[in-house]
């Protein structure tokens, strides 16, 4: 049985790609985070920045603080600082994009990109315990129930809402709200979490299968669209359905096996990559691979260990040594190829910055269950 690289995942965080991001993932000319680099570790020609980028980093940076790497809160400063004063709309809502310079280009209020602002305030209160950003993730929730609450439950993507009801957002809601709770024990952001642990229950997940696209009251859209799946997300709910649980007791474990056995069908049995789509009978719809499903998978089988105590060093290990063997087997060392086709042949353009996330989250998460990991192969 292979074993998990415990020193390997840790050398990469703290010795490889938190040093390289931190020198060249700023945006020295302009402030903030980078959107993307070049495979040399230089910045693209992208002339916008997504703020759930910001905020991705913001989270990276303080959990890496939090975590004892020296340079991390000044990074988190910098983070927290540009998001404030660059992407605050003045309906109290936050941007979905701005200029290379820092100027609102896109003021749309985007459920997806308001969680991770959500995300990134519960890191930065964890590390901070700074009263005004648990302000403003209050206030930035208000303005999601005030003005983004939809008919049928749940919120719309966007404002004005414009085509099909969407998983992903809400699943990035939950996820953010139980952050907060986790940073700030405050009931308000766990209720938050219920409603949309119960919305997931009623419609996203039919007992076997995570829906993406639905109309508006929460019904699969029809035709061929309806059927497009992703395991990375079959996944992500796995690991986040163990958060509630350990937050909530509700038992989970039912439903976190299913979508790991449906999401295991979109483990490639050659490469053992996760391809990045399959329809709702197990087809492979697309059989390229980007890296974060893989990260996903990772964390589903650590989430399924705390929840059932499976044996997850197997997956794991076989996950982790795909990811250095295949994805993070490149210079400069701490970046990644991100994409590569059915064939195993990468096909990404650049290195986006949106990736580290994925990666911090997942070996933060493989570090934090060593000991215990450890206990199960002896």
């Amino acid at each position: 049985m292979r074993e998990i690289p415990f020193a390997r995942v840790r050398a990469w965080m703290f010795d490889e790609a938190l040093p390289f991001w931190a020198q060249h993932g700023i945006d020295r000319e302009f402030g903030g985070f980078l959107e993307e680099l070049t495979f040399d570790g230089q910045p693209t020609g992208a002339d916008f920045k997504r703020v759930r980028v910001m905020c991705r980093q913001l989270y990276v940076f303080s959990h890496a603080a939090l975590l004892g790497w020296n340079e991390a809160r000044a990074l988190s400063d910098r983070g927290y600082d540009y998001l404030v004063a660059r992407a605050r709309t003045p309906e109290g809502g936050w941007a979905r994009l701005l200029t290379r310079q820092g100027e609102i280009e896109d003021p749309t209020p985007d459920l997806y990109d308001i969680a991770f602002v959500l995300f990134g305030l519960a890191w930065r209160y964890r590390l901070t315990g700074d009263a005004a950003v648990l302000q403003l993730a209050h206030d930035s929730l208000d303005f999601v129930q005030r003005k983004m609450r939809a008919p049928h439950r749940g919120f719309w993507q966007w404002l004005p809402p414009t085509g099909p009801r969407l998983q992903n957002p809400h699943m990035h809601m939950i996820e953010a709200s139980l952050a907060l709770f986790v940073a700030s024990e405050e009931e308000r952001f766990l209720d938050q979490a219920r409603e949309i642990a119960a919305l997931f229950n009623d419609h996203l997940f039919d007992g076997h299968t995570l829906g993406e696209r639905f109309t508006e009251d929460w019904r699969r859209i029809e035709g061929e669209d309806g059927r497009v799946l992703e395991p990375g997300h079959h996944f992500e709910w796995v690991w986040i359905l163990a958060q509630y649980w350990r937050a909530t007791g509700e038992d989970m474990t039912a439903q976190a096996r299913a979508l790991t056995a449906f999401a295991e069908r979109g483990v490639d049995r050659t490469s053992r990559m996760s391809i990045d789509a399959i329809r709702d009978d197990g087809l492979p719809l697309r059989r390229t691979s980007r890296s974060w499903p893989n990260t996903e998978r990772i964390k589903a089988h650590l989430a399924l260990f705390e929840m059932t105590g499976a044996d997850p060093s197997a997956p794991v290990a076989e996950t982790v040594d795909l990811l250095f063997s295949k994805y993070l087997a490149v210079e400069p060392l701490g970046s990644w190829m991100d994409q590569f086709d059915g064939e195993g042949r990468p096909i990404a353009k650049a290195v986006p910055a949106s990736i580290l996330y994925h990666y911090f989250l997942c070996f933060s998460e493989v570090l934090r269950l060593e000991p215990k990991l450890r206990d199960q192969t002896r």
